[in-house]
């Protein structure tokens, strides 16, 4: 499991030093009892989520959404997608060739 304060720092180490940087590290409780932390960075120029995934740190940049916050991976390949609204997120893996998206964590809820 990934501790909170090393994906904190790993994302501060990568985002240039900003005015308005903001830095938010929480943790969301999924169905089947996974847990996944995630850390959200909000600068000027940048808005990206770092979470961790099957004991990897994955970094998802900011997506156009309707509603919610929507963070993927910017290619057209396969890649996770994190999309959260309010206190609830879902993880989804997106199909690069076919463009479908499956959950693959869902009814997670902020800790």
């Amino acid at each position: 499991m990934i501790r909170a304060s090393a994906l904190a720092a790993a994302v501060l180490a990568a985002v240039p030093a900003a005015a308005e940087t903001t830095v938010v590290t929480t943790s969301y409780l999924c169905d089947r009892g996974v847990e996944v932390p995630a850390t959200y960075v909000n600068a000027d120029d940048l808005s990206l989520a770092v979470i961790g995934v099957e004991g990897a740190q994955v970094t998802l940049y900011s997506e156009a959404a309707a509603s919610g916050a929507r963070y993927g991976w910017p290619s057209d390949g396969s890649s996770y997608v994190w999309w959260t609204k309010g206190p609830e997120a879902t993880l989804y893996w997106k199909d690069g060739v076919a463009g479908t998206e499956v959950p693959v964590l869902a009814g997670c809820k902020e800790q």
